[in-house]
């Protein structure tokens, strides 16, 4: 295995000695929600000691039906997310969705997020390398593992070297997903730092029709063998009612388990490191 680096997202390290936890709702649902959300998970790392950062979208760009919900938009969306880590003193992420975005996102949070469906398009990633934030870029559904040394190269090309690749899920016929645990090993391997997506991980896109349907109990499960496996952390949507959610409502973690699942999964890391 390759060394591997130690990324930085904004003012927090990601090099193995603790997991790094992504965490918040899959899109700001409004100013007031997103506050509260980010306020009681605020609260939650800070009584557990969390290395963590803040995630909600302003926009969800890849939506089932044009009727579904999609956020606030790039320039509203961004403004709140950094003064949430402003406040909260941690950093912040949210996806982009093309070059112009990922300017405007770059000048307000901490972590650009690549979606797993953009990951090849290259303006998109040679944009995000080049504002020098840090970058997490979801591997597609439809690659293989060792296909990301191509994404790392074009990121290394405009200097970036603050980078992570996300697991979650490889399309496994119609409107499933599965996750190969391999995956992160693999990845890893070539010396790249690893977060699994759990979440996401337990889509089933578009399983509802005008929606994406999902087994979030199933996210804890998955999250748990992934960091058994040996990933760098986990990123898991939570809402306080997911039944309630805009978007992605059926695969979303409530949050009055996150407490219960984070203190799980950072003592099946502590086991992991002490035996490797």
């Amino acid at each position: 295995m390759l060394p591997l680096p130690v990324v930085k997202v904004g003012s927090v390290p990601v090099d193995g000695t603790q997991p790094l936890f992504i965490l918040g709702p899959c899109v700001i649902e409004s100013e007031a929600f997103i506050w509260e959300v980010a306020e009681r998970l605020g609260a939650i790392a800070n009584s557990l000691r969390l290395k963590w950062v803040f995630k909600a979208s302003y926009d969800k760009a890849n939506r089932s039906a044009i009727s579904s919900y999609r956020g606030l938009g790039v320039k509203d969306g961004c403004r709140i997310l950094e003064q949430i880590g402003q406040k909260l003193g941690v950093p912040v992420t949210t996806d982009v969705h093309s070059p112009e975005e990922a300017k405007i996102a770059a000048e307000h949070v901490d972590l650009l997020q690549i979606p797993a469906f953009l990951c090849r398009q290259t303006d998109l990633i040679l944009t995000a390398g080049e504002t020098g934030r840090a970058v997490n870029v979801k591997k597609g559904q439809f690659m293989a593992p060792w296909d990301v040394k191509n994404i790392a190269e074009k990121l290394a090309s405009t200097g970036c070297e603050n980078f992570l690749f996300t697991e979650r899920g490889t399309t496994f016929g119609y409107q499933n997903l599965v996750t190969d645990m391999r995956s992160l090993y693999w990845m890893r391997e070539l010396g790249y730092r690893v977060i699994f997506d759990a979440t996401h991980s337990v889509q089933r896109p578009g399983g509802l029709g005008t929606t994406t349907g999902g087994d979030g109990k199933l996210a804890p499960v998955l999250a748990r063998a992934a960091v058994a496996a040996g990933c760098d952390g986990v990123f898991m949507e939570t809402h306080p009612n997911p039944a309630e959610a805009l978007s992605d409502g059926p695969n979303q973690v409530p949050m009055s388990d996150i407490a219960q699942v984070v203190e799980k999964l950072r003592r099946i890391h502590s086991l992991v490191t002490e035996d490797s």
